[in-house]
This record gives structure tokens, sequence and C-alpha cells, in this order.
């Protein structure tokens, strides 16, 4: 995927800087205690869990693309900011720091990205706009996952499109 005016590029970070905020308005709004819980069945994850995954994948991303090689599975895996919604508030705002310092006119540029898809680590040729939209969606797939569990532990969304990728349809009200 590659990226053909200045235009677009905006648009790109600015979609991907408005789903991160959706995270920080959650945190904002909910205790140490609901960020952590993991009594949601069936997997025992945690919103803190989910929002530290998400944000590790970016940190891999902005780890590796001075390199041009990006290693997702050298995730940090910080506990502090999946328990403590002040440490995962922070790690959003570190990734959308990073974010705005990206070196727009390089996106395109191609770079290596290694994975373990179930079956070993797999290295494959990507660009750095390409790996960015995969961040993006891979944040909106866990937000889903996440507003399963706000749900079931009473807390309200932050949005009303909080977890829903912009291609999904909206359902017509049948009023």
């Amino acid at each position: 995927m590659r990226l053909r005016d200045g235009k677009n590029t905006i648009k790109l970070i600015e979609a991907i800087k408005h789903n991160l905020n959706r995270g920080i308005r959650l945190l904002n709004v909910i205790s140490d205690e609901q960020y952590s819980n993991t009594s949601v069945e069936p997997y025992h994850s945690s919103i803190g869990g989910h929002m530290r995954h998400i944000l590790d994948m970016f940190d891999c991303v902005f780890c590796g693309i001075d390199q041009g090689a990006i290693n997702l599975t050298a995730r940090k895996r910080n506990q502090q900011a999946e328990e403590k919604t002040a440490y995962g508030l922070a790690y959003f705002e570190e990734i959308i720091e990073r974010l705005n310092k990206l070196d727009l006119a390089s996106l395109n540029r191609e770079i290596k990205v290694t994975d373990d898809l179930g079956l070993g680590p797999v290295t494959v040729n990507y660009t750095v706009v390409g790996i960015l939209i995969q961040a993006h969606s891979h944040a909106i797939h866990h937000f889903a996952s996440i507003g399963y569990i706000i749900a079931q532990l009473g807390i309200d969304l932050p949005d009303a499109d909080f977890g829903y990728n912009p291609s999904t349809p909206k359902k017509m009200s049948l009023n």
C-alpha cells in the first residue's frame, strides 16, 4: 500500500490519533479496578490488557522504523500500563507523540516486518503506511473486545463508534 498525496497522509495519521483518543477518553472515566478487572468470561482478559497490547503493537512499529525492521513479537508488555490507568494514559500519550513526530515523507518506504502467526516467526515486506494501517485496524478490533468487557462491567462506551470499523455498515433505526 502506498500513499499518493499529502492529504491522505495527514488523514491517515489523524484517523489513528482520533481512534487512540477514544481509548484515552475511556481511561479518563474508569478506575484502576475496572481497568485491571479480569472477571469477564470467557477469556478473563482486562481492559488494561487489551489497551497495553494495542499500544505495544504501535511501540514495536516505532522502535523498528529507523532500522527498517519491525518485530511485532518484541512487545514490552509493561505490567503497570496494563493495571494502572495513569500508566495506560501515559503510554497513549507517548504513542500519539511518536505519531506526531513521524517523518511523513518516509511512509511509503519499504520495511521488513516479523510476526509469529502461530507456526513460528515470519518476515515479510511492508511499507510503513501499511503497518500503521494494520496497527490501526488491530486497535479497532481490540476496542471491540474491550466494548464487550465494559458492557459486562456496566461501563458506558466512550462514544457510539468505539470498537466499530468505519467500513462496517450502520444498522438503520426501526423508528
